[in-house]
């Protein structure tokens, strides 16, 4: 009998089994980005399939009785095929007690990476801000291991050097938690970037760094801006 496998709590080696084909979605190459897009879409509608299906067993037993071999079966049916889909895979990794030992960390970050590179993409075929937000919250701690460190050095700078998208405030949390002279050379890099908006990013968030008391509000936000008298067209930005 195969072995039922559930996201968040078996090994990395499943893991990468199921999803490992999800690391093309931030290819370079876009007609690779664009298989993975595809394979993303039927996986997602087969797991919404298993979701209609194990809504309509719990409705059939409200009104005819319970069907626990049913309902059992249309649970594990929906594991699976969420197992095999972004975000639905990284539901149950977001009530993990210790996310840097998760085996599915990987994916989660990639997640993030996908939604930072390629926005349109992910916001056509895997939008969930509620996940984003959860995820970033659960990342923004101390503790990783170097290779996760890295990647998510790389997520502030990437989101850093971007026009703000929904939930991007959350990024200062991360930035906080991973604070450390390379992401404070790529923020100043940044700080010096052709485009005004990752100028002024970049600035906001190292003097976020360096005033850890200073919340991460629309308030501080504004008042920062008022006081670092940027372009006026800036002056409007949602926040960091």
């Amino acid at each position: 009998m195969t072995k039922r496998t559930v996201p968040g709590v078996d090994d990395a080696r499943a893991w990468n089994e199921r999803l490992a084909w999800a690391y093309h979605l931030i290819a370079a190459d876009p007609a690779e980005r664009a298989v993975a897009l595809d394979r993303l879409d039927r996986a997602r509608a087969k797991t919404q399939a298993a979701i209609d299906h194990y809504n309509q067993i719990w409705s059939a037993a409200n009104r005819f009785g319970p069907h626990p071999r049913k309902r059992t079966a249309a649970k594990q049916a929906f594991e699976e095929a969420a197992s095999r889909s972004l975000p639905e895979a990284l539901w149950t990794g977001r009530g993990h007690a210790d996310l840097r030992r998760w085996p599915g960390l990987p994916y989660a970050v990639l997640y993030l990476e996908w939604e930072a590179r390629y926005p349109q993409q992910w916001t056509r075929h895997a939008k969930m801000w509620g996940v984003k937000q959860a995820l970033i919250r659960q990342l923004a701690t101390a503790g990783h291991d170097a290779g996760t460190r890295a990647k998510l050095v790389d997520l502030v700078d990437l989101v850093v050097r971007r026009a703000y998208r929904c939930k991007d405030r959350e990024y200062v949390r991360l930035a906080r938690a991973v604070d450390g002279p390379d992401l404070r050379a790529r923020l100043t890099a940044a700080r010096h970037s052709p485009d005004p908006w990752a100028r002024l990013h970049a600035a906001y968030v190292l003097w976020l760094l360096d005033h850890p008391e200073k919340p991460n509000t629309r308030h501080v936000w504004k008042t920062w801006l008022n006081e670092n008298a940027p372009a006026p067209h800036l002056r409007h930005g949602s926040g960091a």
